[in-house]
C-alpha cells in the first residue's frame, strides 16, 4: 500500500455496492440500535440487578441516546438537508428513518423518566436515599441551599438578560441551561422579557446535603433545583416568573477530509475547537415549559416540532452516574469481583518465559487479570535483552500503564514505535496529547493510514535470545485500557509463534512505511482480505451443507451490519447451515424468517460487564476454525479499517469456543433473542419439575455469573 489511494483502490473489488443488496432483507440500522438502548433500559428496571447498579443503567441508557442523536441522527440530518431522498439498503429514505426514529426516541426517553420518577426514586427512598425536590424541602433543607448557593454556585452563574445587545448565545453541546420569563422594569427602565442562565461543567449536576441537615445519611438534591430556587438573586428587582431547564444536543462528529489536507493532526485540532457547536439535533426542555418559551427555543436553535423532548426531570440524566461511586452501600451494588491469573500461568516469572513455555497464553478478561498483558510492555522495557517495541493505541485512558512503560523505553535507548489512532471518536484530544507526550519522549509515532483507522490490537517485542531475534506479541480483541478491562469482556493472547509474530511484523511494517502488503501466514487483514475470508468461511460450511453434511457457523461480535456477510449467512441458512449469532447492539439480519433465516438464531447478552470480544467460529468438517479479532461485520471495520483476526488451535481454540460462544448461546437469564419481526425478546428460565429432593426451581443460567465462579477461588488449569 504506497499511498492512500493505492490502499482504497486494493479493496475496492471486495467492497459492496448499495444496488446489490438492494432486494436483500434487512433491518433498520437506527431503529435496531434504539431496540438495544432499550434492551440496556430494561437492566435499570430489573428486580435481579442491584438498585445502584439499575441507576448506571439508566444513565447508561441516556448517555447512549446521546451519542445516538450526536452521530447518527446528526448525520441523517445533513442527509435531509442535502436533499438526498434515495432509499438505503433497507428500503427508508431518509425522511422515513427520521420519522421511525423520532417515534421510537420519544418512546424511549418516557420510559426513561417514568422509570426513574415512578421506580428508582422511590426504591432509592426506601433505602435512605433521598433526592428532595423544592416541594418536599424542610426549613433546614431551605436555609443550607440558600447558603450554599451563595458559597459555591452564585459567584460562578453569569446570568443573560436577552436582547439586540445581549443576542442568544452559543451554547455548548449538552450544557444544562435555564430560560428565565421575567416580569417587571429593568435596571435601566426597560420591560424585562426572557434571561439565560448557563450551569458551568465546573458545578455538580447533584449535590449531597449533611446528614444533620436532611435527616438521611444519603440525601442529594439536583443543580436544577438549587438554581430555580436562588433565581430571584440573579435578577434584582424582576419578577422571574418561570425558570425552564434545557439542552441542546449537537452534531459532534468530526469532518476531516483526510486526504485534503497536509496534516492530519492539526485539522483534527482546528476541528475540535468547533465540535461543541455543531448544528443543533435535538432540544431537551423541562415538561412544564409553556409552548411559547418552547418555540423560541426552537428558533434559536432551528430545530421542528419533532426535534423537541419533554422531560419530568433532570434534562442531564446521564449526569446521575456520579451517585452509585458517592454512596457507600455494598448490598445495593455488585459483589466485589477481582481478577485472577490462571494458576497455568506463572505470575513470579519472567513474562518472556512464561509465554516460551506455555504459548500460547490465552487470558480472559475481566475474568482473569490484564496484568500479564501490562508486564509484556512493562518487563520489555527493563530487560537489556529487548531491542525493540512496537504497539497501537486506540483508547488507553488517563495515567497510562502502557504510556509510562514506552517512554521508559525509549529512555533506555530501545527502539519504540508507536501507531496512535488520532480518529478514535470522543477520544480524538487525549490521543493528540498523548502523541505529544510520546514524542517528546523520543517515540516514533505514526498516525496510521490516511482513510483508514488503526483498530488492530497488537504489541510487537524483539529480544534477543542465544544470539538470535525472537519475537514476542500481543493481541486482543480490546484496547489498551487498563480500566475498561476491569468492567468489559475481551481475550488476550501472549505467543511467542513464528509465524502469528511475523505477521504482526510486517502489519506494524505497513502501518509505518506503506509498502505493499506482504502476504500473511496466518493473520487475517483489513481491509485486504478480513472481508473476502469470512464469507470463504461461511460458504465453504454452506457448501458442505449442501453436499449432506453438516455446517454449523458460530460468530460473537459488537454489530453486525455488512450486507455481504448477511447475505452469505442467509444463503448458509438456506442450505441448512446451523448459525448461531451473539451480537451485543446492532443487527440488521433478520433472523428466524421462513424460507430465508429460519436456521440463524441472533442473542444479545447484556449485564454487569460490557460484551466486547469478537470472536469467529466455522466447524471446518470437525476440524474446527476459530478467529478472535479486533473487527465488528460492519463496512467500515471491513472497508474503512486497519483490522487483524488470528487464529487459535488446539486447546486455546477449545477453550475459547466454550467460554466465549457455547456458554453464552446458553444463556437465559441476561438474555435477549431476535423474534422474525424484528423485536427481542428476553429469554426466561423454565421451570424444572420437582423431584424428590426438591420442589421444583428454574433452571436460570447466565454466562457471566457462570465466568465469575468459575475464575473466582477455584480456576481451572488451562
Amino acid at each position: 500500500m504506497s499511498n492512500s489511494r493505492a490502499g482504497k483502490s486494493a479493496v475496492l473489488p471486495e467492497q459492496w455496492s448499495r444496488s446489490q443488496y438492494t432486494a436483500l432483507p434487512l433491518a433498520n440500522r437506527e431503529v435496531s440500535f434504539l431496540a438495544f438502548d432499550n434492551r440496556v433500559l430494561e437492566l435499570a428496571s430489573d428486580p435481579k440487578v442491584p438498585l445502584l447498579e439499575r441507576l448506571r443503567f439508566l444513565c447508561i441508557s441516556s448517555s447512549n441516546l446521546d451519542e445516538f442523536f450526536e452521530i447518527r441522527v446528526a448525520g441523517l440530518k445533513q442527509k435531509i438537508l442535502g436533499g438526498i431522498e434515495g432509499a438505503g439498503i433497507d428500503g427508508l429514505s431518509p425522511l422515513q428513518e427520521m420519522a421511525i426514529i423520532n417515534t421510537e426516541a420519544q418512546a424511549l426517553v418516557e420510559k426513561q423518566y417514568q422509570l426513574l420518577n415512578d421506580v428508582l426514586i422511590p426504591e432509592l427512598a426506601q433505602e435512605d436515599i433521598r433526592f428532595f425536590n423544592r416541594q418536599s424541602w424542610t426549613p433546614e433543607i431551605s436555609s443550607w441551599v440558600k447558603d450554599f448557593f451563595s458559597n459555591e454556585i452564585g459567584p460562578v452563574l453569569s446570568p443573560l438578560g436577552l436582547d439586540p445587545a445581549h443576542p442568544f448565545p452559543r451554547l455548548t453541546n449538552k450544557s444544562l441551561n435555564f430560560i428565565i420569563d421575567l416580569r417587571g422594569v429593568d435596571a435601566f427602565g426597560r420591560e424585562s422579557g426572557f434571561a439565560l442562565v448557563r450551569a458551568p461543567r465546573s458545578l455538580p449536576r447533584v449535590v449531597r446535603v449533611p446528614a444533620e441537615i436532611c435527616g438521611v445519611r444519603d440525601g442529594f438534591v439536583f443543580l436544577s433545583s438549587i438554581v430555580h430556587s436562588q433565581i430571584g438573586s440573579l435578577f434584582n428587582g424582576m419578577d422571574p416568573v418561570g425558570v425552564y431547564q434545557f439542552k441542546a444536543t449537537r452534531n459532534s462528529d468530526l469532518y476531516v477530509q483526510e486526504e485534503e489536507v497536509a496534516n492530519l493532526r492539526r485539522a483534527l485540532e482546528s476541528e475540535l475547537v468547533q465540535r461543541n457547536f455543531g448544528q443543533a439535533v435535538r432540544l431537551e426542555v423541562a415538561s412544564n415549559c409553556p409552548n411559547r418559551i418552547v418555540r423560541y427555543l426552537q428558533r434559536q436553535f432551528q430545530l421542528e416540532h419533532e426535534d423537541v423532548y419533554r422531560v419530568d426531570g433532570p434534562v442531564n440524566l446521564n449526569r446521575l452516574l456520579a451517585i452509585p461511586d458517592q454512596i457507600d452501600r455494598p448490598d445495593l451494588k455488585y459483589p466485589s469481583f477481582s481478577p485472577h491469573v490462571s494458576p497455568a500461568y506463572d505470575s513470579g516469572a519472567s513474562i518472556f518465559d512464561n509465554i516460551a513455555q506455555r504459548s500460547p497464553v490465552i487470558f480472559h478478561h475481566p475474568y482473569e487479570s490484564y496484568v500479564p498483558v501490562i508486564d509484556l510492555v512493562r518487563q520489555a522495557a527493563l530487560d537489556p535483552e529487548v531491542l525493540a517495541i512496537k504497539q497501537t493505541l486506540y483508547r488507553t485512558g488517563h495515567e497510562s500503564a502502557f504510556v509510562s512503560a514506552l517512554m521508559e523505553a525509549s529512555r533506555r535507548g530501545k527502539d519504540v514505535t508507536v501507531v496512535i489512532e488520532l480518529r478514535a471518536r470522543f477520544d480524538e484530544a487525549a490521543n493528540i496529547e498523548l502523541a505529544t507526550q510520546l514524542q517528546e519522549a523520543g517515540i516514533q509515532v505514526v498516525y496510521g493510514v490516511v482513510g483508514f483507522k488503526t483498530h488492530a490490537k497488537m504489541v510487537l517485542v524483539v529480544r534477543r535470545e542465544k544470539k538470535k531475534l525472537v519475537k514476542y506479541a500481543h493481541v486482543g480483541t480490546g484496547n489498551y485500557h487498563a480500566t475498561t478491562a476491569r468492567a468489559y469482556t475481551d481475550i488476550s493472547l501472549l505467543t511467542n509463534d513464528n509465524a502469528i509474530t511475523e505477521d504482526v511484523h510486517r502489519v506494524f511494517t505497513q502501518l509505518t512505511g506503506l509498502g505493499q502488503t506482504l502476504n500473511l501466514r496466518k493473520l487475517l487483514q483489513a481491509p485486504f482480505n478480513l472481508h473476502s475470508s469470512v464469507i470463504v468461511r461461511i460458504r465453504h460450511e454452506t457448501d458442505i451443507a449442501t453436499q449432506g453434511g453438516s455446517g454449523h457457523v458460530i460468530a460473537r461480535m459488537n454489530s453486525l451490519v455488512d450486507p455481504g456477510v448477511i447475505s452469505a449467512l442467509y444463503d448458509a441458512s438456506q442450505a441448512g447451515v446451523k448459525v448461531e449469532l451473539v451480537v451485543r447492539g446492532i443487527c440488521m439480519l433478520k433472523a428466524g424468517v421462513s424460507g430465508l433465516s429460519e436456521n440463524i438464531r441472533v442473542v444479545s447478552v447484556l449485564g454487569r460487564f460490557l460484551e466486547h470480544s469478537r470472536i469467529f467460529w466455522f466447524q471446518n468438517k470437525g476440524k474446527g476454525l476459530l478467529y478472535l479479532s479486533s473487527a465488528d461485520w460492519m463496512p467500515r471495520n471491513f472497508f474503512n479499517r486497519v483490522e487483524i483476526a488470528v487464529p487459535l488451535e488446539g486447546a486455546s481454540m477449545k477453550r475459547v469456543k466454550e467460554e466465549c460462544l457455547d456458554i453464552y448461546l446458553k444463556d437465559n437469564t441476561f438474555a435477549w433473542q431476535l423474534d422474525p419481526d424484528g423485536t427481542y425478546r428476553r429469554l426466561v428460565p423454565e421451570l424444572l419439575e420437582a423431584s424428590e429432593n426438591s420442589d421444583g426451581a428454574d433452571n436460570a443460567f447466565s454466562a457471566q455469573q457462570f465466568l465469575m465462579d468459575r475464575f473466582d477461588g477455584t480456576h481451572l488449569d488451562h
